[in-house]
């Protein structure tokens, strides 16, 4: 089996936004084994998870929610153009046409992983 470690590259916005989704899944809704159904995936899931409440400061600041808010802004401004456009006028955004590519790694920078040599 190949233990090589792999190294993913995301924005602090990125981050900050993934770090409070991940606990909203794992510790506030309680549904982590409703939303991941093999356990198998837990494993990169706690270890994304406590790499990213390691990093992040934004996490213990009095004004997280702010914080958090504008990032999610930024992320969505940066894929969808404007930052209301996606949310405000209630459109499903899963069909968006950079929504598949960014699952394959291939619109824009995004966010990165690479393989380790």
């Amino acid at each position: 089996m190949n233990e090589e470690a792999i190294t993913i590259r995301l924005t602090r916005d990125q981050a900050f936004v993934l770090s409070d989704w991940l606990y909203q899944v794992m510790f506030q809704s309680g549904d982590l084994e409703g939303i991941v159904h093999d356990r198998a995936v837990w494993s990169p899931i706690y270890a994304i998870s406590g790499t990213l409440d390691k990093t992040l400061s934004e996490i213990f600041m009095p004004d997280y929610v702010p914080h958090l808010e504008a990032a999610k802004e930024r992320l969505r401004a940066d894929l969808y153009g404007r930052a209301d456009e996606s949310t405000a006028s209630g459109q499903d955004t899963s069909d968006a046409p950079q929504a598949h590519q960014i699952g394959r790694g291939t619109a824009g920078n995004h966010g990165e992983s690479d393989q380790r040599q």
